[in-house]
């Protein structure tokens, strides 16, 4: 059983910083790669960024330059660290694991920016 806890979400003015962790545990076989995914009200859950297991990562356009994420193997945790937030980042951000072609869902952590 994969599990997957994300933390770290709250309500921060525009411009400001939260930073998001992703711990997983579980019987986890490769772990290919990590990404936070976010949704806004109304909208369709897209990709943030995504980290794989090589160290490549890729991020959604919309936050190129204030977001970056990054791993810390020792403590099994993904982080994405969000500068300069604005309202439009809102939403429920979601943690995902692919693992052996398998993907793996956290409960989400609510951000919201207020303007």
């Amino acid at each position: 059983q994969v599990q997957l806890v994300e933390s770290g979400g709250g309500l921060v003015q525009a411009g400001g910083s939260l930073r998001l962790s992703c711990r997983h545990s579980g019987s986890i076989f490769s772990n290919d790669a990590v990404g936070w995914y976010r949704q806004a009200p109304g909208k369709q859950r897209e990709l943030v960024a995504r980290v794989t297991t090589g160290g490549s990562t890729n991020y959604a356009d919309s936050v190129k330059g204030r977001f970056t994420i990054y791993s810390n193997n020792a403590k099994n945790t993904v982080y994405l660290q969000m500068n300069s937030l604005k309202p439009e980042d809102t939403g429920v951000y979601y943690c995902n694991l692919e693992d052996m072609g398998l993907e793996y869902w956290g409960q989400g952590t609510q951000v919201t920016v207020s303007s």
